[in-house]
């Protein structure tokens, strides 16, 4: 199965068998292929799932890890930077990055969204034969560039999830903000609601208050249920989505640092290279070379 560098905004930067449903707030990923080992940690603005349909894989998460065999899938936060140190060589994996718009529009109990926002994990054992069908036609149908297919896969993919629910799973513990809003339906729909606006307008200079305008609500109110909900602050949720823009753009051919800081909506070269510096442990132009010399490395071997 070869290999192919994602072309994803706002994505991880090198994803194996990736395929974007474009025109979606922050496109949705979805993908199908054997998982290359990460050479660092990286992280992206949305709820990951991974279904590992042959072999195992071991991811690190914060101060967390975990070992994924066949037949199992799980949810994650992706913008808690993970990393998968080992693969085994007959490992397959399928699935996709759901920008939250979508996660908070889906049917599931609150409490998955608030531990999964903390940095734990979801986790099960509830695949079966449709699964082994499933997760690969979602990826043909993802890349056919027919709308309805497209259309047909999310629907299909977002069913799925759901079902997580109804069936038997767990939370494996993780560390981050505690005291997280169970939210009912309608204030999830509201997050949802705020998450569309910020996915369409965070590369522009946009505030608080604009954002609470967007949905109808007061940007006090707007401002602590996001934070209640998501266990982060908006200001931060936009930061991550432009570090998330940025990440990708830096492996791009002749990729300049200060134009993707500027194009990436920060305000000046040193606000973009302290929030990079706080999310990935190194600079930007660090981080670019690294990540190319992986890129170049895994190239060669396919």
């Amino acid at each position: 199965m070869e290999l192919a560098e994602s072309k994803v905004v706002g994505k991880p930067v090198y994803q194996p068998g990736a395929s974007t449903i474009e025109g979606m707030p922050m496109a949705l990923q979805v993908f199908y292929a054997h998982p290359p080992v990460m050479a660092m940690p990286h992280w992206h603005a949305q709820v990951e799932v991974n279904y590992i349909m042959r072999g195992s894989v071991h991811y690190r998460m914060n101060d967390h890890d975990i070992t994924l065999k066949a037949g199992q899938m799980c949810l994650f936060w992706g913008g808690q930077p993970h990393q998968m140190d080992d693969s085994s060589d007959d490992s397959l994996y399928a699935g996709a990055h759901l920008p939250l718009v979508y996660f908070f529009r889906m049917r599931l109990p609150p409490t998955i969204g608030t531990r999964l926002m903390k940095g734990e994990i979801l986790l099960t054992s509830a695949t079966d034969a449709a699964d082994e069908a499933n997760f690969p036609r979602w990826y043909d149908y993802a890349k056919s560039n027919d709308v309805r297919k497209t259309q047909h896969a999310v629907d299909e993919l977002l069913l799925r999830i759901e079902r997580i629910a109804l069936e038997s799973y767990l939370m494996v513990p993780g560390t981050g903000v505690e005291g997280l809003e169970q939210p009912n339906s309608h204030l999830s729909r509201s997050v949802a609601r705020m998450c569309d606006f910020i996915a369409s307008n965070f590369l522009q200079d946009i505030d608080t208050v604009e954002i609470a305008r967007a949905v109808d609500l007061h940007p006090k109110y707007a401002m602590n249920l996001f934070k209640k909900t998501t266990g982060m602050t908006i200001s931060k949720y936009i930061n991550l989505l432009r570090l998330s823009h940025a990440q990708a753009q830096l492996m791009g051919e002749g990729a300049n640092v200060l134009q993707i800081a500027m194009d990436s909506g920060f305000g000046s070269i040193s606000a973009f290279n302290k929030s990079f510096r706080n999310i990935a442990g190194m600079s930007p132009s660090d981080f670019r070379r690294d990540m190319r010399s992986m890129i170049s490395t895994l190239s060669a071997a396919g």
